[in-house]
């Protein structure tokens, strides 16, 4: 499979994030980040200032660190780099190939970001970003990073058009036994999110994933057909040969002899009153039955003996 860009749980084709979008964001996750410290403040300080001036003043560090770069570190990494701010304005923060971001990239923009946001009152963060082409901040560009918008205008696309039945046919005949489960997702991801991408970008991607389900099943593609419209034929292809493995009959029908839905329970046979039989008398010995006869020696049995 080609190397294709797949970003797990992370929309294709995203915009960056404009920097007074970011502002804002910033601004609402600043805000709750503060308001929480000084309320820990006070009720920490206030159990912990009879034990001394030095052991406050080191719960207060700790605080600060816990809170002020911790705290948003956590919040980013269990999101996958959404926080409070950026969840209420529509934005994510993404690596540069459009993957999730893990801890290592939530430690170093929470890092940088203590330093560059409110060391600073942001004002280097605000100017790396007028600075980038794609309005990263020093954090971002550390850590390989981008902030990016999840809510983008959906486009209306008009639906594909269903395969012709002489296609379809042709589908029915492919082996998708050598397709791998990566390339599967890939084309799953595709065909839901087509709808959020430009159009060169879809048909760039469709040609890519069809050029690569094409060479695993082993047969050309049906000529004049869009990459959209055979990997949506193939996918629902593959489905339909689950569903048949899964109950046994086409289109997802239940197996023959499994109870429909609302109808009566199936009831038993009724079975035809025997007489039974007596029970055999021990003492009269039973006579011998005459066994088989012997098979005459020119006779063939179709079995080869051995030698």
């Amino acid at each position: 499979m080609s190397q294709l860009v797949t970003g797990d749980a992370v929309v294709l084709g995203l915009q960056p994030a404009r920097l007074p979008t970011r502002a804002m964001a910033v601004a609402l996750d600043l805000a709750l980040v503060i308001g929480v410290y000084l309320l820990l403040s006070v009720v920490l300080l206030s159990t912990v200032l009879p034990l001394g001036s030095a052991t406050a003043q080191a719960v207060q560090v700790a605080l600060l660190l816990l809170v002020l770069v911790g705290a948003p570190i956590a919040v980013e990494t269990l999101s996958r780099g959404r926080s409070l701010g950026k969840l209420a304005f529509g934005l994510r923060v993404v690596r540069n190939d459009g993957g999730p971001i893990r801890f290592r990239h939530a430690l170093v923009r929470g890092a940088i970001g203590f330093v560059e946001i409110l060391f600073t009152a942001g004002s280097v963060a605000m100017i790396a970003s007028l600075v980038s082409a794609e309005g990263r901040r020093l954090g971002d560009v550390f850590a390989g990073t981008l902030v990016v918008r999840e809510r983008v205008p959906r486009t209306k696309s008009a639906p594909l058009p269903p395969p012709p039945p002489a296609v379809a046919a042709q589908f029915a005949r492919l082996d998708l036994s050598r397709v791998p489960d990566p390339l599967w997702l890939a084309v799953r991801q595709y065909l839901a999110r087509m709808g959020h991408l430009d159009r060169e970008v879809a048909w760039s991607m469709g040609v890519r994933l069809a050029d690569d389900v094409v060479a695993r099943v082993g047969a050309p593609a049906p000529p004049g057909i869009h990459p959209a419209a055979y990997l949506g034929a193939v996918a629902a292809e593959r489905q339909r040969r689950e569903a048949e493995r899964t109950f046994g009959a086409p289109g997802g029908a239940p197996p023959s002899g499994a109870a429909l839905p609302g109808a009566p329970p199936p009831q038993a046979p009724r079975i035809p009153d025997v007489p039974p039989e007596p029970e055999p008398d021990l003492e009269r010995p039973e006579p011998e039955r005459p066994g088989p006869e012997p098979e005459p020696p020119g006779r063939a049995t179709g079995f080869i003996p051995p030698a």
